[in-house]
């Protein structure tokens, strides 16, 4: 009887103060292994390639594509923290609690980063379509990396603030070993909710909104415009703007629906328990979305299939590669 206590147990020499292992079935565990797995593989495998292929080409060194190299580190970083999500099949947390800080840090620091650049994305969109005349001297790559590190380095800083006191004492809201437990204050996690969530999504929307008014009106003036030599360039300058725009908003639009179940499961209590089943879910349904970011970008961009090929083949590595011509 003991050794089958000891048995559900994180830790069976500390039988007064171990917490209880989950215990899935045999072939849940094995199932949920093999998904999180395979997700956590294709994730690091597919960001990466994005993360390269933007890095090396200068062809695409476009301000656009800057930003979805920021989501893309965002998301190759998701697939390393499902990591741990592996580790926690059964419910047990065997590293420090200061790792166990440091993973919800983290965590929360790449929410934050990715909401900002969905958010520095629609703006993007917004100047493209709305005043393209001025697109190129408003929005310039030096403008655009400037903002994307503003993004990064706010998110750290202020998840460190709502963080702290997990921070500064690591476990002290466990209430047995084997449990990784963080607890955010009430106006520290109004705040997120605002800065994080509410606020950003609000930005997004109206901006979309806009966006896709402008958008519809400019597409029925150019199906009545004369067919100038100028107004055919004009006609093909703005239908790139529009395939741009119809991907990215796929990409916020998937972003949303994985994000809305994260922030409405996390946010009903206090308590962020990482062994919860419902945490467990929405955590590894924003997870999943950053494994999706890479694939609706092969599906819609031909650049980004065929330097997926060139990095493969590692011809990026002979001289010269990176003048090469993707577009």
């Amino acid at each position: 009887m003991n050794t089958l206590e000891e048995a559900e147990l994180c830790f069976p020499q500390l039988l007064n103060s171990s917490c209880k292992k989950a215990m899935p079935a045999h072939s849940v565990a094995l199932i949920i292994y093999i998904t999180l797995s395979t997700i956590c593989l294709l994730t690091v495998v597919l960001n990466l390639l994005v993360v390269i292929s933007i890095s090396h080409f200068k062809q695409l060194h476009t301000s656009t594509n800057l930003l979805l190299l920021s989501l893309a580190v965002a998301d190759f970083f998701v697939g390393l923290l499902i990591l741990f999500q592996i580790m926690l099949i059964d419910g047990c947390w065997f590293l420090s609690d200061l790792t166990c800080a440091l993973y919800f840090l983290l965590d929360y620091i790449i929410t934050s980063a990715s909401v900002g650049t969905m958010v520095l994305i629609s703006i993007d969109r917004y100047i493209a379509i709305c005043d393209p005349l001025h697109y190129s001297n408003k929005v310039t790559q030096n403008r655009v990396q400037v903002c994307i590190s503003l993004c990064w380095m706010f998110s750290i800083v202020f998840q460190c603030l709502v963080l702290r006191d997990n921070l500064e004492q690591p476990g002290s809201f466990n209430t047995c070993f084997g449990e990784c437990v963080v607890v955010v204050g009430y106006f520290a996690g109004i705040a997120d909710v605002i800065l994080s969530f509410i606020g950003p999504v609000t930005v997004i929307v109206i901006l979309y909104i806009r966006v896709f008014v402008v958008a519809v009106s400019q597409a029925r003036a150019m199906r009545s415009q004369v067919a100038t030599v100028q107004g055919s360039a004009n006609i093909s300058e703005y239908k790139s703007e529009l395939k741009a725009l119809r991907t990215v908003s796929v990409v916020i639009v998937v972003f949303l629906i994985c994000l809305c179940p994260y922030y409405c499961v996390t946010l009903t209590g206090e308590d962020s328990l990482i062994n919860s089943s419902s945490i467990a879910f929405v955590t590894c349904l924003f997870y999943f979305n950053s494994c999706l970011n890479p694939l609706i970008y092969a599906l819609f961009y031909p650049w980004f299939r065929k330097s997926m090929k060139l990095i493969v083949t590692l011809q990026i590595l002979k001289p010269g590669s990176c003048e090469t011509s993707i577009l």
